[in-house]
Order: C-alpha cells, then structure tokens, then sequence
C-alpha cells in the first residue's frame, strides 16, 4: 500500500474509532446505571468529555505518523489553510473522514436497534440546538470559539518549534475541556464528521440541525488560523503533521 493510500486508510480508521468509542460512551452509558446492583453511575458529563480526550490521544500517537491524525475536518481545513497540506490531500482526508464517521454512526445504531442496548443519549449521541439549554445563534457561536480554540492549540503544538512528543497530550486534554464546556449545552461537536455520522442515522431533528455542526466547527477553524499567524513563532515552519510527526 501507497503512502497516500496509508494516510487515507489512517484518517478512515481514526475517525471511526473517535466517533464509534467517544460517542459510544455517551449512547452507552451517559446516564446509564452500572454494577451487578444496578446502582452505579454511569459515565456523566465528565466521563464523556474524558472518552474523547482519551480517545483522540490514542489516536495521535497511534496514526500520527501515518496521517498526522487529524479525523476531523476542522483541522484538515486548519492544516490546509496553514499551508502545511495540499489541497487535493485534504479532501482526500475530509472523504475518508466523514465515510469513517458514516460506519461509526452505522455501527451504534446498529447497537441501540438490533443489539438489545439502551441509547441513553436519546438521540444517538447528536447534537442539537433550540434544546431548552440553548438557542441556535449560541450554538454556533459556541461551536465557533470551541473549535477555533482546539484548532489554535492543534496548530501551535505542531509547529517544529514545540515540544517534540507531547502535541498528542495537549491535544487531547484540549479536546476533554472543550467537551466539559460544551456537551451540557449543544453535545459539543467541534467536528463535522463527528456531528454527521450519527445524525445520519438518528434523522429527525438532528439531521434537520446538523448543518450548523458542520459548517460552525469549520467558521472556527478559519478563526484559529489567522490566530495562529498572529501569534505562531517567527520560524518559518516546513509542513507539520497533527501529531508532530516526520511528513514521509
């Protein structure tokens, strides 16, 4: 296989294992009662968000010298903004993202219909907005400033001035506080592809909605970008990967 080939097939498996294992622990068991008793809590608000930042780490230092390990639109488009990608690769990695997300969404629902599992999001892990915690406009401009602050650290932590080997933490940690803000209010998205694989599945309202996940994450991302020109280091950097990692 390619190394073109590799980084698809990375971005592809990355984005699944991020939506199937970060949302699956909201669908599973945000509310869920665990133990032999049936007693327990279930994961919560911070179980989920840590899901996520837990997850993405993983990911970072599994496939980031692969990919870079973006599985998520809103940094490819950072990245390619940033010029540390061309542009025919980004979209090669936004097709094997959102097809990542799309299985992810299969699967869970798969999960909550045919497998006899409870989804205890109510939605499959969607997001939403006019949902009593939130209005549409604050969803979006959350959804912005979220993103464009994940997407900034992306970018200042991979620069080949940062500390070699820990981008992958500072993303991840990134990710959990920014879930920790959002998910009581929209279900955080901070990724398109995220957003649009389970709400392909859910249909109804969330599929009505999930344009403003799509296209808010991705407003944040530009935002992030000229931050980032403002306020990088004054080395002029080659191409850089998410994780930091060598372009092959």
């Amino acid at each position: 296989m390619n190394t073109a080939a590799r980084k698809l097939l990375a971005e592809f498996v990355g984005t699944f294992l991020l939506v199937f294992l970060a949302v699956g622990a909201a669908v599973f068991g945000i509310a869920a009662k665990v133990g032999t008793d049936g007693a327990g809590p279930g994961n919560g608000i911070v179980g989920v968000a840590l899901a996520f930042g837990l997850v993405l780490l993983g990911i970072a230092y599994a496939f980031g010298p692969v990919s870079g390990a973006h599985v998520n639109p809103a940094v490819t488009l950072g990245m390619l903004l940033g010029r540390r990608m061309p542009t025919n690769e980004a979209v090669g990695y936004w097709i094997a993202q959102f097809l990542g997300a799309i299985l992810a969404g299969a699967i869970l629902k798969l999960f909550v219909s045919s497998f006899g599992v409870t989804d205890y999001t109510g939605g499959l892990g969607t997001n939403s907005y006019d949902n009593g915690a939130i209005n549409l406009a604050g969803a979006f401009v959350l959804e912005v400033l979220l993103t464009g602050a994940f997407v900034l650290v992306i970018l200042l932590v991979t620069e080949r001035v940062a500390a070699p080997g820990f981008a992958g933490i500072a993303i991840g940690l990134t990710l959990t506080l920014v879930h920790l803000v959002g998910i009581p209010l929209d279900g955080t998205s901070v990724n398109p592809a995220r957003s649009f694989g389970p709400a392909l599945f859910a249909g109804g309202d969330a599929l009505s909605q999930v344009w403003l996940f799509i296209l808010a994450p991705l407003v944040g991302s530009v935002v992030a970008v000229v931050i980032w020109k403002l306020t990088r280091s004054s080395v002029e950097e080659p191409e850089a990967l998410v994780a930091g990692s060598e372009r092959e």
